[in-house]
């Protein structure tokens, strides 16, 4: 098994340019199988996810056809299998997603129920409440869900709570029903609003993306397009708290700074300096950084997938922080970790309370998710000592390049995969 090692103790200092959305990027994938033309997708980040994605949407028969690492193109005209295995599904939760979009196009669907990172619970009665909506027979039958509808029909839909994936899926599949849906209480998200433009791009008619409510006519037929994905925000978001922890000057590029303004926010009130530009965000941290108080919310609320990145840093502040965590419940997990190298941390059900110490110690840590180790890269390179990082796989499910992107910056951490290669790292940096 891979891990990273890493030594802290030097400043991030430099530009970082930022990739594409990941979580858009894999919606999007997932849409490209609803015309019978060709779709060329680009600015796709390469990562373990995606290719895991694009191998799905391949064994059901559409051509995926890889031009370069961050261009795809894909024509679902051969699609013959409406049946996504439990092998990918287990892999990425958000196959799921090719649910809505065979669902729209075929009016037929079979995936497996998902898995993903082990954050908690994120049940899918939402998704199935809106197939069902449309008009679709839904079951759940050997581990699979089965939808079928013989039309699709326009429907008034209330989501009784915000899902960014029931917002996607049920847009995905009403963009091809007969006549007018209209969904309330809809995620806002940035690849929400990807998604539906992209859609919009092959043919359908979707307002509303954004809002509150989205307006969904549907169409007979979607049609070839050229789509490039937005940019990650939460990778985004992860390099500006690492400049934060670091005491650091980092420059994030290729960003949609509105995006953006929720974690801004937040490295603003713990004291960094943050400069924007129209496609790019600076920040600079001098001294101790302060304490705040951080909920996550849906968009434009705190973002989860932030929550860790900002734990590292309160962990460092001067002072009390609290964080309350209102999307998923194990999202903590990464605390007992940061516990190992210093931090000192109480949590109460959805409630951490964080008292800052002066530095962490470097540690031997494992990474329990996707976000949350990255965050304890960010606490390794914010210590004096050596951290190494086990059970790095979910770090490479959703960053590209990421260590190569550090040490772009002044981060001094490789990937490592046995004990002789610990010793020969350790050796090399004193």
């Amino acid at each position: 098994m891979e891990q990273y090692i890493i030594k802290g103790g030097s400043p991030l200092v430099g530009e970082v340019e930022i990739g594409g959305a990941k979580n858009a990027a894999l919606a999007i994938l997932a849409a490209a199988i609803m015309t019978d033309e060709t779709v060329t997708i680009d600015n796709l980040p390469d990562v373990n996810d995606i290719n895991v994605m694009l191998e799905a949407i391949d064994g059901i028969g559409a051509s995926v056809q890889r031009l370069d690492r961050h261009t795809v193109k894909i024509n679902g005209s051969g699609v013959a299998d409406f049946s996504i295995d439990y092998d990918f599904i287990k892999k990425i939760r958000a196959s799921y997603y090719l649910l809505g979009a065979l669902l729209g196009k075929y009016n037929k669907a079979e995936v497996a129920l998902p898995g993903g990172c082990n954050i908690g619970s994120r049940p899918i009665d939402q998704h199935l409440k809106g197939f069902r909506a449309l008009g679709a027979e839904v079951d759940i039958e050997h581990g699979k869900i089965v939808a079928e509808a013989e039309v699709l029909r326009g429907t008034h839909l209330y989501f009784d709570v915000v899902t960014v994936g029931a917002t996607i899926n049920v847009m995905m599949a009403a963009a091809m029903a007969d006549g007018l849906t209209i969904m309330e209480n809809v995620a806002k998200e940035p690849h929400v609003v990807d998604v539906a433009n992209f859609l919009n791009s092959m043919g359908a008619n979707i307002k509303g993306a954004g809002t509150d409510i989205i307006k969904i006519r549907g169409v007979k037929s979607l049609h070839k397009s050229e789509y490039s994905i937005i940019p990650d925000q939460i990778e985004a978001g992860t390099f500006m708290f690492a400049a934060a922890a670091t005491k650091g000057d980092v420059t994030v590029t290729n960003v949609i700074p509105k995006h953006l303004e929720a974690t801004v926010a937040k490295l603003t009130d713990i004291g960094c300096e943050v400069e924007e530009f129209d496609d790019a965000v600076r920040v600079v941290a001098k001294g101790r950084l302060r304490s705040t108080q951080v909920k996550t919310l849906p968009y434009p609320g705190y973002p989860t997938d932030m929550q860790p990145q900002i734990g590292v840093c309160l962990a460092l502040c001067s002072g009390t922080s609290t964080i309350t965590e209102s999307i998923f419940e194990n999202r903590f997990k990464y605390l007992d970790e940061l516990a190992r190298m210093g931090a000192n941390i109480k949590v109460e059900g959805n409630s951490a309370t964080i008292e800052g110490v002066e530095k962490f110690s470097g540690a031997r840590v494992s990474a329990p998710d996707l976000r949350a180790g990255a965050a304890l890269c960010i606490a390794g390179l914010a210590t004096d000592g050596i951290t190494i990082v086990d059970d790095i796989v979910y770090i490479q499910r959703g960053y590209e390049r990421f260590e190569e992107k550090l040490r772009g910056i002044g981060g001094i951490i490789e990937r490592v995969s046995s004990e002789k290669d610990i010793q020969k790292f350790k050796l090399k940096v004193g």
